[in-house]
């Protein structure tokens, strides 16, 4: 005999109609729960609007415009004539001022990350280390206004450089006054000053290298300098990445240790992008200008960083 009876006459509920319920309270919890998280997050996302969004859009708006400052109803609309502006014959952005900019940035980060890994190195293999990572690092909590202040006086004719060289039998040199020493100058105390960052990063890189590859290498007869370059530096790429592309975007974007050193000069010879920029708003009134080799650098910024992550790739780091 067939049976006729439905869940209703039964008693008894579908499971399909039981899960509805179900799944209209998870979802309404699921609702509850981005509420709440949305409300935590509020704050971190109005601080990113207002203070990343909100400028990097009226910059972008200045970059195709020409303003003095001030009054924003004398936003003169220009297209790409910034841009254009900055390449154009005869304009000093490209050659000296990027290219300065580039020197710098190249220079900076090849003396601190030799330097940096020379250090650490040699830490790693005293006591005390907490004591000598301190010391390096005491530059880096020191202002840059102080730091450029002490190398400048140490720089000049009568200074702590100079009467060294004098001592060794070696003549003055003007060492900030001289358009083909003063870049070298400033790099030289960039790299110094940045030596501590990288020296605590490298080092916490060794910290995590097994001490079983060092004595296995040992075992099979390899010394000192094959153990740094076989087993060492590859095993330290992750933390010269982190250095290499760190160091590169400060050296860039550098512009307080110059302004202090050398306002940029003598000439255009220590005059780079971030400097430049801080004269076009503020000396001169172009806004526009300043807004579009700010956007000029972003993109240099952008492709080195790329570049340097392809590099470190091929050499075996998946980054």
């Amino acid at each position: 005999m067939v049976n006729t009876l439905t869940p209703e006459t039964t008693g008894r509920t579908h499971p399909s109609q039981q899960a509805g319920p179900a799944v209209d309270r998870r979802s309404r919890t699921r609702r509850r729960q981005a509420v709440v998280a949305y409300l935590f997050l509020a704050p971190t996302l109005l601080f990113f609007v207002v203070f990343l969004l909100l400028p990097l859009g009226f910059a972008l708006l200045l970059s195709m415009s020409r303003w003095a400052g001030f009054d924003l109803g004398d936003i003169d609309p220009v297209g790409l004539d910034n841009f254009t502006s900055l390449f154009a014959n005869g304009s000093t952005f490209l050659a000296p001022i990027l290219t300065n900019t580039l020197l710098f940035a190249l220079g900076t980060v090849a003396l601190a990350l030799a330097g940096s890994v020379l250090v650490s190195t040699c830490i790693d293999k005293l006591r005390f280390q907490g004591l000598w990572r301190t010391l390096y690092f005491l530059p880096i909590v020191t202002t840059v206004v102080a730091v450029g202040n002490v190398w400048k006086y140490m720089y000049e004719p009568g200074g702590l450089v100079n009467g060294v060289l004098n001592a060794l039998g070696l003549g003055s040199v003007a060492f900030l006054q001289d358009p083909d020493t003063a870049l070298p100058s400033v790099v030289v105390v960039q790299a110094w000053a940045s030596v501590g960052s990288a020296i605590l990063i490298l080092t916490a890189g060794l910290k995590s290298i097994p001490e079983s590859y060092y004595e296995a290498a040992a075992l099979d007869g390899a010394g000192p300098v094959i153990i740094f370059w076989k087993i060492t530096l590859p095993l330290l790429r992750p933390s010269l990445l982190f250095v290499c592309i760190t160091q590169f975007i400060t050296g860039l974007q550098s512009f307080a240790l110059i302004i202090v050193m050398t306002m940029g000069g003598p000439g255009d010879a220590t005059n780079v992008a971030a400097l430049e920029m801080y004269r076009q708003a503020f000396s001169y009134g172009g806004w526009g200008t300043a807004s579009a080799a700010a956007f000029v650098l972003f993109v240099v910024v952008l492709v080195v960083t790329l570049v340097q992550l392809w590099i470190f790739r091929r050499k075996g780091e998946d980054a």
